[in-house]
């Protein structure tokens, strides 16, 4: 980003001597009394330095015309590859979002089963305790699960923090 910056920089310096060199050119009287008096091949003279500033303007002008090209360029460059971080960052929180929510889903199909089996049993009149074990441990599971789930909200919540607190300590 700083490159972008010093180019446009440049290119802004550039700009003002190329128009304050034209400036100069257009204003200059062209005919004054020491030309008048001059021989014949003092004006062939004039001629050519006009020439060779001609030929800088044109050379500075081509050379800002490439630098606002490599400006455009590199700033079309940059917004595309921070559009593309973006997009990396936002697709792997929803691939880790995607397995958490398969996780959850899964533990919970498997613990209204459990609970099913355990009003079952005690319908019957039944009350095995391996059956409770089995609720109780799936039921540790969705805890579990809960709570990665809840660690990777903390965690996408601290990077889009993250660029806010590290500008908040360089100031």
């Amino acid at each position: 980003m700083q490159d972008i910056v010093e180019l446009e920089k440049r290119i802004t310096a550039a700009l003002e001597r190329i128009g304050k060199g034209v400036d100069r050119l257009t204003t200059q009287p062209r005919a004054s009394a020491a030309a008048a008096a001059a021989p014949p091949s003092a004006p062939s003279a004039a001629s050519g330095a006009d020439a060779t500033l001609r030929a800088q303007l044109e050379e500075e002008k081509s050379l800002t015309a490439q630098l606002q090209a490599r400006l455009r360029a590199a700033s079309a460059r940059e917004s595309k590859g921070d559009l593309q971080d973006k997009v990396d960052r936002l697709t792997q929180e929803l691939d880790v979002k995607g397995l958490e929510l398969q996780r959850m889903r899964r533990v919970n199909a498997s613990l209204r089963e459990q609970l099913e089996a355990l009003r079952t049993a005690a319908a019957a009149g039944t009350a095995d305790p391996h059956l409770i074990n089995k609720a109780m441990a799936t039921e540790l599971e969705a805890l579990r699960a809960t709570r990665l789930t809840e660690i990777a909200e903390m965690d996408e919540i601290l990077a889009a923090l993250e660029p806010h607190l590290t500008e908040a300590g360089n100031a």
